[in-house]
């Protein structure tokens, strides 16, 4: 039975954190209407860490195919081979391990009254079951996709926006170009910031 309500207490703190995170930042000072053409900076993707764990071409497609779609939506064309683009694009996936911890209260020490339960004794406040506490860690990964504007005139960095959200493991591979598509779609709606 404890068991089972520290289970529960743990499935509710994961729960809580898997909605996912959007951010967002850029710089007021430039007019974002004058970027019409983007091209990738090499790498077009980062991974942080550099794992051969992390690494996957499939992901890295996956990836550039949504943020090159996501662009589309919002006006931007890919740069025409051999001319200079108006943004250079670079992406990040970061996987960093968290940690929360979970304390589950058990029992009640319930305010009835004295030890031989009479209220107004010199231990009123101490009657009721013992109580204690269990306090657990739980460490769990948490994956971030990070997408940079750079402009392509100074190399300056002029919007940028993330997703953060627990690692899955999303079993098929439907699943996982869902995951990442939802996840630019959420970054990027937020381009050009208005």
């Amino acid at each position: 039975m404890l068991r089972r309500i520290a289970l529960l207490g743990l499935a509710l703190l994961l729960s809580a954190c898997e909605t996912m995170q959007v951010t967002n930042d850029y710089n007021p000072s430039v007019d974002f209407a004058k970027f019409q053409t983007w091209a990738w900076k090499d790498p077009a993707l980062q991974y942080q860490p550099n794992s051969l764990m992390l690494k996957s071409d499939l992901t890295e497609q996956r990836i550039m195919q949504a943020v090159s779609s996501g662009l589309d939506q919002r006006g931007l064309r890919p740069a025409a081979a051999g001319s200079k683009p108006d943004l250079l694009v670079q992406t990040y996936l970061i996987v960093a391990n968290r940690q929360e911890q979970i304390v589950t209260n058990y029992g009640y020490g319930g305010p009835w009254g004295g030890p031989w339960g009479y209220a107004g004794g010199p231990w009123e406040g101490y009657w009721g079951a013992p109580m204690y506490n269990e306090t657990r860690n739980v460490v769990y990964q948490v994956g971030t996709l990070q997408i940079d504007l750079i402009d392509a005139k100074d190399g300056k960095l002029v919007w940028r926006g993330s997703a953060e959200k627990i690692v899955d493991n999303s079993p098929t591979p439907a699943e996982r170009n869902a995951a990442i598509h939802e996840a630019v779609n959420k970054i990027l709606a937020n381009y050009p910031p208005k």
